[in-house]
């Protein structure tokens, strides 16, 4: 069985966006992108980066995690109506919460750069990322090559491949069985630079601002 897609996160991010009042051009300009990109985002045109994700979401006072949840919306475009079911596990209440998880029924979300997220499980009420995480080769967190910053804590351990990873003003060079920590406030960026794609599982303690 192969993991289940989860549905274009798009219509959460409008919705968030909606709920707080802010234009298009307001949220673009707070997260550093045009307002082109955060409508092809919002309408599923196009997927952001590891990077622009966590800037939306950071802008928006919200969780990457809680984009996996929420439910079935109805979101204007044009004249059409798009329905978007943001959490395809949501018919399933058992597999979501776990406690067990197998290949088939992770969650798969693809962003831009050649990022691969398959979330692994979530406790309700939690603002947790627990993921295995691909880099294609000359996959990155950041398609503009810059270093991201984001609220939480973050643990990795990579399993397969190599990975760089940009800390600061340092950089290092994760090989299997290398494990990271750090405050994700620091800016950091991963990039593969290498033939083979790069894999690990990772853990994002959030937190969200009120």
């Amino acid at each position: 069985m192969s993991p289940a897609p989860v549905p274009a996160v798009g219509a959460r991010i409008r919705q968030a966006r909606l709920e707080r009042g802010l234009g298009l051009r307001a949220l673009a300009r707070e997260v550093g992108v045009s307002a082109s990109l955060v409508s092809q985002i919002e309408t599923g045109k196009s997927q952001p980066s590891v990077s622009t994700l966590y800037a939306i979401t950071t802008a928006l006072g919200i969780s990457v995690e809680s984009l996996f949840e929420g439910q079935e919306t109805s979101v204007a475009v044009g004249e059409l109506t798009v329905v978007h079911a943001l959490a395809a596990f949501s018919a399933d209440p058992g597999r979501r919460i776990g406690p067990l998880v197998t290949p088939g029924e992770r969650e798969v979300l693809e962003l831009d750069s050649g990022v691969v997220w398959e979330r692994l499980g979530h406790v309700p009420g939690t603002d947790v990322d627990f993921l295995l995480v691909t880099y294609r080769p000359g996959g990155s967190s950041s398609g503009s090559g810059g270093l991201m910053r984001h609220a939480g804590t973050e643990y990795g351990y990579l399993t397969s491949g190599e990975l760089v990873l940009t800390l600061g003003f340092d950089e290092q060079v994760l090989r299997p069985g290398d494990a990271v920590c750090f405050e994700s406030t620091t800016p950091h960026r991963y990039r593969n630079d290498g033939d083979e794609p790069a894999v690990g599982v990772w853990f994002v303690s959030s937190h969200t601002i009120p």
